[in-house]
């Protein structure tokens, strides 16, 4: 077994898409998706499964229908399953979406044009 660690800066770099998670680790049948953020997306839920999303670089604001959230470099949030939220970064948010059960799509059930193909590793 290889036991790489992962460099964040380094996996950042190998990409420029926005909205497009990439998968840098497993464990079990989770995945850590490490993605680029910029501008405004789309309301969804995950219906099955949290989802955490730790920002590593920039602001993050996610809208809850009872109000929006800021959350900044080094810090962390989850969604509840079910509840629905809209991510929005009115600068380029690096962050790592994790841990998420393997197959995940990035807008829930509500699908569209920004729908992200699923276990793209880098």
């Amino acid at each position: 077994m290889d036991y790489k660690s992962i460099n964040f800066r380094q996996k950042f770099g190998l990409f420029n898409e926005q909205w497009q998670p990439k998968v840098v680790a497993e464990m079990n049948d989770y995945q850590f998706k490490a993605v680029k953020l910029q501008g405004d997306f789309i309301w969804h839920d995950h219906k099955d499964t949290d989802e955490t999303f730790i920002v590593l670089e920039g602001d993050l604001r996610i809208d809850f229908r009872d109000g929006p959230s800021t959350f900044r470099r080094e810090r962390c949030s989850s969604s509840q399953k079910g509840l629905e939220h809209k991510p929005d970064a009115e600068r380029e948010v690096k962050l790592l979406l994790i841990i998420e059960p393997c197959g995940v799509l990035n807008t829930g059930h509500e699908g569209g044009g920004r729908t992200a193909a699923n276990d793209i590793w880098i």
